[in-house]
């Protein structure tokens, strides 16, 4: 991010104990233009133990706010003096949101509408909600509520009347070892000597965390305000994942489970008219008045893609493969996985 006078700003993150908001806090905890970095969360627990990793005596600027999106009057009262807010809580797991739809349609939609409504009724500036490949055609409740989430707030951008704010989405892939990932399970099933896989034409866009965090910051630099950015990333094969973590193991199919997709998608070819290619990544842009298609296009050295275009994880042209695959295991997720895999197999 560009920098600014020292301890000018005020952030806070929403969901900032999962994965994705422990490794934006790790990247932001260091950044002397932020004058406070606020986590939100309903996880007492997980702000206990991220708070004995950020001690207040290293890093006072820390603060620490239990709460719940759906709650708009405590959400209201915790974005007091907040300038940046990271919205990354949600309801994740497509096969709970199945079970229990109030839940994720409380939490995603209603939660949304309250950030929203929280952030124009304060002083924030800036807002980028953290988004999914699954929001792209949804098949599954948790898609369509982070679809209705996206729309949400590229909408606010409408109702924003002469305030100073900006309201952007962030839509990405698998994180890589993100808490309930495919890659930390098969690390755990390995031990068993089998690993279940759902259907073996089964593919997924893949991203680190690092990366996540770049595409969440440069959105929050950057952003005009209702775009939907999206990563160019790899795909994957489930059994080659299979065959990175356990070469040994079985490979057992199980079948899909309610809700999921053979493939993922992230820009669907409905989107394609309204996608543009940023270079390293893609953003579909909003069909609003007031926005300055070609002043955009300019800024950003733009380039339209084709009409026909359609991003989707069986059809990508980026591969991961076995070997790739371990390098980045050992690379992000643990250090002395390739010597377990090399000594598993003699």
């Amino acid at each position: 991010m560009k920098s600014r006078q020292a301890g000018q700003r005020s952030v806070l993150i929403t969901g900032g104990t999962g994965s994705l908001g422990h490794a934006l806090v790790r990247r932001l905890v260091n950044d002397t233009s932020i004058r406070r970095l606020i986590i939100y969360s309903r996880d007492e627990q997980k702000q206990y133990r991220m708070a004995q990793e950020f001690p207040e005596a290293q890093y006072p600027q820390m603060r620490y706010l239990i709460g719940d999106v759906r709650d708009y009057k405590r959400l209201k009262r915790a974005f007091q003096g907040v300038d940046d807010v990271i919205h990354a809580a949600a309801m994740k797991h497509v096969h709970i949101a199945e079970y229990n739809p109030d839940e994720c349609v409380n939490t995603n939609v209603g939660g949304a509408k309250n950030v929203i409504e929280a952030a124009l009724e304060t002083e924030v500036k800036r807002v980028v909600a953290l988004s999914t490949d699954k929001a792209c055609a949804p098949i599954n409740l948790y898609g369509a509520t982070k679809l209705t989430s996206d729309k949400l707030f590229v909408a606010a951008n409408n109702i924003r009347g002469p305030k100073d704010i900006r309201f952007s989405v962030v839509r990405y892939g698998n994180v890589m070892g993100s808490n309930g990932s495919v890659i930390p399970f098969f690390m755990g099933k390995r031990k068993d000597g089998m690993l279940p896989i759902t259907h073996p034409s089964m593919t997924r866009f893949n991203i680190t965390l690092d990366a996540a965090v770049d595409m969440v910051l440069h959105a929050m630099e950057h952003a005009w305000g209702a775009e939907i950015f999206v990563p160019k990333l790899k795909s994957y094969r489930i059994l080659d994942l299979a065959e990175a973590v356990g070469p040994q193991c079985i490979k057992q199919i199980i079948g899909i489970r309610p809700g999921e997709k053979i493939h993922e998608e992230m820009i669907a070819q409905a989107d394609a008219f309204h996608t543009y290619d940023l270079g390293k990544y893609y953003v579909i842009l909003p069909q609003r008045f007031g926005f300055d298609l070609g002043d955009y296009i300019a800024q950003h050295k733009a380039k339209k893609v084709p009409d026909e275009f359609h991003y989707s994880s069986g059809t990508n042209t980026e591969w991961e493969t076995v070997e790739s695959l371990r390098d980045l295991i050992q690379a992000h997720i643990d250090p002395a996985f390739e010597a377990h895999v090399l000594e598993v197999s003699a």
